[in-house]
């Protein structure tokens, strides 16, 4: 058995929907260790919904890895990194390939990259990295210890918050809810992680050209959370939460209550103690 099936049965996949889902984190994983291996983390950051999966037990699958430039580099490329991703793949017993994916626009993130198996190319991880990101943020070290020890450069909580709180209001669905971003929002209230709002103003400012009070944002937060279709939120997030119960209790009125339920950060204070995790977990300052 490769390290890779391990690492798979591992998660203890029920059924296949599960099984695809767990190859897909498992892929993450070491993807993460592949471009740790390259250095990758010297000028990037991990943040978004797989981050939250794989650093603080979000009790979800997530599809993408999304990456951030720490400083605005226009030398630094995906592709760079591409030969130490495969040779990961190969140390855990797997044949991986690299493909751009087509997409009509990135606006400030560089193109898109599916990472497929040579004989399962249903089963792939996309990764994006964002090279113009607003800056402001603050990044902490994880460690993963499978496929092999790595320390990770993440964004921290209340910076992901901002990003998570930014694409729940200002995604383009088109004709589909992301459910888990309501998912991941209820995350955040519930572990009393506090929202960075001024990175949130800065994102805002430089992707839409939006000015954002916090009374703007609660009151646009709000209109969302009453207006859109609950089920079609239920129904995008039961794809990937691992107990369905966590999402029968969701109404417009339940995410309304947890709207008056956020902590904003205190720009004078940088230290922050997420109550989900043990004492030994660390932290930044």
């Amino acid at each position: 058995m490769t390290v890779f099936d391990e690492m798979v049965e591992a998660l203890h996949p029920r059924n296949k929907n599960e099984k695809e889902n767990a190859q897909q984190e498992v892929m993450q994983q070491i993807a993460l260790y592949g471009l740790y291996r390259g250095g990758f983390f010297d000028h990037a950051a991990f943040y978004g919904g797989t981050c939250l999966r794989i650093f603080h037990n979000l009790q979800r699958y997530s599809e993408d890895m999304d990456f951030t430039q720490t400083e605005k580099d226009p030398n630094i490329h995906l592709e760079t990194y591409f030969p130490q991703i495969i040779e990961a793949f190969k140390l855990t017993g797997r044949e991986v390939t690299i493909k751009k994916k087509e997409k009509k626009t990135f606006g400030k993130v560089e193109s898109a990259y599916d990472i497929a198996f040579q004989t399962e190319k249903t089963i792939k991880v996309k990764i994006e990295l964002d090279t113009d990101p607003p800056l402001g943020f603050e990044t902490e070290q994880k460690t993963l210890l499978k496929p092999f020890s790595t320390m990770i450069r993440c964004v921290t909580l209340p910076d992901l918050y901002a990003g998570k709180m930014h694409a729940l209001l200002y995604r383009n669905w088109k004709t589909r809810v992301k459910g888990r971003d309501w998912y991941d929002f209820q995350w955040y209230v519930a572990n009393r992680v506090p929202l960075n709002f001024e990175h949130l103003q800065k994102r805002v400012a430089e992707f839409n050209g939006i000015e954002l009070s916090k009374e703007g944002f609660l009151e646009a937060l709000r209109e969302r959370l009453a207006k859109t279709d609950i089920e079609s939120v239920k129904k995008d997030a039961a794809r990937f939460v691992f107990n369905q119960r966590d999402i029968d209790i969701w109404s417009n009125d339940f995410f309304l209550q947890l709207a008056d339920m956020i902590v904003f950060k205190d720009s004078q204070s940088r230290n922050y103690v997420n109550r989900n995790h043990n004492k030994n977990d660390h932290r930044w300052r």
